[in-house]
């Protein structure tokens, strides 16, 4: 019989099948000790089931070239005479591994019996068996701890008066346990455990104070979307995407701890979802929704409205940087929009590290001369021209020097800062080099996306086919149409030279408008254009560009993102360490 790879993982279709549908080997071994690595099997009981019927047993004595030592005669009855003449482990190993297949291992306290079952197979040469596995024990705990003193097999039996009873061998103890395993899946389908993904996952979720709610999920299927979590009044409380629904929100009862996740279970009355073609469409749809519904539980996406913009004031004699809400038509340089005014302080900061530009909000005046240069200029960190000591041909250079750094020489900025910052380091001047790193992180973070966006716009039409079939259209950055997958399309097939109209569909919450290439991004397309070239360039190995009309390639070097080693990164930022950066923080 085939087995599974080594890894015993199985896809997301067999983790969904339904339980009625699963095969499951209950196991039960009988031992002369408790070590794995030091005691041996005396015996070995399985019964196979499935769809609550018994497809078969298997049952064996096994020799365990070792006395069994009285205490555990006692217990089970097994004499040495009764395993002098059955067989060696190695003789009873691979009709036990054809028995079991690539069934569902189940066991009463799973661990114990796979330990021996696992060491038993080293010690043969044989391959590891790692089976998905369910313990009923765990199980037990979940969801009859408030019906029964203790979750002993034989206390659960007598309680719950199951038709076989445990006695300590190998297959009255198997079969004891399957009847256990059905009474626990018919408790389990009242939280609506329908799929093994589903029982996999309810030893941590049905001990949530608000596991009763897990009937929310009973209709999420398993495949990439949206969800919503809505309060009685039908209010949004909640938007996210995943790429299996289900999953997803039924870790919100186990494995999420976030601290808002249990006030949103107790507000939450429904939860919807809307399925999506690829994981694109469920990124972009997740960034629409938040952006309109400003959800109250939602907080990245939910303040657009105030990203700020980084202004270089160039209708000025001597130009300097500012935070600005807006951009206007006014011939400047804006770097934008960003995540919030500190960022954009940040990144002001950072240049003026490297650039000793005016940083006074005063007008210069031709013909007005103050008398004492500003605080900054005092301190020796920036230009005054206010009292005409400046040069203005050489202020221009350093003007000019900001302008190329921030559109297409960004080393111009990088390299002096990360100069500093090393430098900093080098003389232990850990506070100070940490702060430079995070002004170059943020500098250089607002030049990636502010050059990937720019890059979308000025595309007018994208078409990328999809690693699993389909494709998707994007207009000056914004996801407009899918297409979905035509039969035995996927990673092996040609590039299609046009697509059918026909067969395409809108994507849900389309703009009204599009961004216009060469102005400043306007705030409300920042996310979901940020979203699509995250998402571009994630998955720039699995996916196909079919039709392009622009330019997508860029001659500018790879910009870093400085995080330096150890330090926790955002969930959907991808973690790039730069090689050789200083680690100030440590």
């Amino acid at each position: 019989m085939p087995r599974r790879p080594i890894d015993g993982q199985r896809s997301l279709s067999e983790l969904g099948a339904p339980l009625v549908d699963t095969t499951f080997v209950v196991v039960d071994v009988e031992t002369t000790g408790g070590s794995p690595a030091t005691d041996s099997l005396t015996e070995i009981g399985a019964v196979r089931i499935r769809g609550g019927e018994c497809l078969g047993t298997f049952s064996t004595l096994v020799n365990p070239g070792r006395a069994i030592p009285p205490t555990i005669t006692v217990l089970t009855g097994i004499t040495e005479s009764m395993v002098a003449r059955a067989p060696r482990v190695e003789e009873v190993l691979p009709s036990l591994l054809e028995f079991i297949g690539d069934a569902v291992v189940v066991g009463h306290n799973v661990r114990f019996d796979l330990g021996f079952l696992e060491a038993a197979l080293a010690r043969s040469g044989r391959e590891p068996l790692r089976p998905v596995s369910v313990d009923t024990v765990a199980l037990a705990r979940r969801l009859l701890r408030d019906e029964v003193p203790n979750c002993k097999l034989g206390t659960l039996a007598e309680r719950l008066r199951l038709p076989h009873q445990p006695a300590h061998r190998a297959l009255d103890d198997a079969l004891a346990t399957a009847d256990l395993l059905h009474v626990l899946l018919e408790r389990a389908g009242s939280l609506g455990v329908r799929g093994l993904d589903d029982l996999l996952a309810l030893p941590g979720m049905a001990g949530h104070p608000l596991a009763g709610k897990l009937a929310l999920t009973e209709r999420l299927p398993r495949s990439p979307g949206v969800y919503l979590f809505r309060a009685q009044d039908g209010r949004v409380l909640y938007v996210g995407k995943a790429t299996n629904l289900r999953a997803r929100v039924r870790s919100y009862f186990s494995t999420d701890e976030r601290r808002k996740v249990s006030s949103l279970l107790r507000a939450t009355a429904r939860i919807d979802h809307k399925v999506c073609e690829s994981t694109l469409e469920a990124e972009v749809l997740e960034t629409r929704l938040i952006r309109d519904l400003l959800p109250h539980y939602n907080q990245h996406g939910t303040r657009w409205q105030r990203y700020p913009y980084l202004k270089l004031t160039l209708d000025e004699a001597f130009p300097r940087l500012s935070v600005v809400r807006a951009p206007r038509d006014d011939g400047a340089l804006y770097l934008g929009p960003l995540r919030s005014q500190s960022q954009a302080r940040s990144i002001a900061e950072a240049i003026e590290t490297v650039v000793p530009l005016r940083r006074c909000a005063q007008p210069v005046r031709a013909g007005v001369v103050r008398d004492a240069p500003c605080t900054s200029a005092q301190l020796g960190v920036s230009a005054c021209p206010c009292t005409g000591s400046v040069d203005a041909a050489e202020y221009a250079k350093s003007v000019q020097t900001v302008v190329r750094g921030l559109t297409d020489r960004p080393e111009l900025l990088v390299e002096p800062l990360t100069a500093r910052m090393e430098a900093l380091a080098a003389d232990e001047r850990f506070e100070e080099a940490a702060l430079t790193r995070e002004r170059l992180a943020n500098l250089s973070t607002a030049l990636r996306r502010q050059r990937r966006t720019a890059a979308l716009v000025q595309c007018e039409r994208i078409v990328v086919g999809l690693d699993g079939g389909g494709a998707a259209e994007l207009r000056h950055g914004v996801l407009w149409r899918m297409w979905p997958a035509e039969p035995g399309e996927g990673e092996a097939t040609p590039l299609w030279s046009a697509r059918s109209d026909e067969a395409a569909r809108d994507v849900e919450m389309r703009p009204e408008s599009l961004p216009v290439p060469d102005v400043p991004l306007p705030r409300e397309f920042a996310d979901e254009l940020t979203c699509v070239a995250s998402w571009l360039h994630r998955h720039a190995d699995r996916i196909r560009l079919e039709s392009a009309d622009g330019e997508l390639s860029s001659p500018l070097p790879r910009l870093d993102e400085f995080q330096p080693a150890g330090e926790a990164v955002s969930r959907r930022t991808p973690r790039r360490v730069r090689r050789g950066s200083p680690q100030p923080t440590r």
